[in-house]
């Protein structure tokens, strides 16, 4: 996996909701490996971009193409199920996980994919190690779990895919500041381990950007700044005008 290569490419995508336009000439990409960061506060459309690459919200205009081990695949056009077949992966905001099974059950059924099926031990034991609070609540209903452990078993579940792209939306919704560094340490973690490339969307900024290796802006539906390093992220005035009320 060492070896191959796995990117993102959104082009000048524009994506409505019936007369009501969400994205206007949206472009960015995520380099094999890295992790970027797409910033932004509610409603200026990161869940609706992150939905029109996994074929949940067709564009209007505009291209997206995946490089899965060196194919490249045009997504605009391909079902959701052809995407997650691909090896792309999507862990949506509010975790969507099936609150009456329990963890082990969720992580199996994320392996759906019929290449994901001959790695789900390692997988599964992967996940138990990072995430020792699933382990011990492996035959737990995942509904009555902490927000926080709800957010382990949706990244958990999503790896159980076993991905090359995965799509991160809005991590740290909902939960306690120290939970939301475990996660997004735990992003991190992942993604050196199984050489990932993601794409997180996030309005923590100032979490968001301890693991990022690039990033973006999105204002209003458009990108407003592109931040090739976490360096450029953290130095833009636009960035500390909308985060951190500079």
């Amino acid at each position: 996996m060492a070896n191959s290569t796995n990117s993102i490419t959104v082009e000048n995508i524009d994506a409505a909701y019936g007369a009501v336009r969400v994205l206007e000439d949206v472009s960015l990409s995520a380099s094999s490996g890295q992790t970027v960061v797409l910033l932004g506060t509610n409603g200026n459309g990161k869940s609706t971009l992150m939905k029109c690459v996994m074929g949940m919200v067709r564009p209007t205009k505009g291209r997206i193409v995946a490089e899965i081990d060196g194919h490249s695949h045009d997504l605009v056009g391909m079902t959701t199920e052809e995407i997650v077949d691909l090896g792309i992966a999507l862990v949506p905001e509010g975790r969507r996980l099936f609150p009456r099974q329990t963890v082990e059950e969720n992580l199996l059924l994320g392996a759906s994919r019929m290449k994901a099926r001959p790695h789900i031990k390692n997988n599964m034991d992967f996940c138990f190690e990072i995430f020792p609070r699933l382990s011990e609540r492996r035959s737990q209903l995942a509904g009555s779990m902490s927000g926080g452990e709800q957010q382990m078993l949706a990244l958990a579940r999503a790896l159980m895919l076993n991905p090359r792209i995965l799509l991160i939306d809005e991590p740290s919704v909902g939960l306690a500041p120290v939970l939301v560094s475990r996660t997004i340490d735990a992003v991190k973690q992942l993604k050196d381990h199984y050489n990932l490339t993601v794409l997180m969307a996030e309005q923590n900024f100032t979490q968001a950007i301890r693991i990022a290796d690039s990033g973006y802006v999105i204002v209003h539906g458009k990108i407003v700044f592109e931040g090739k390093s976490a360096h450029e992220l953290n130095n833009n005035d636009l960035i500390r005008q909308l985060y951190m009320g500079m």
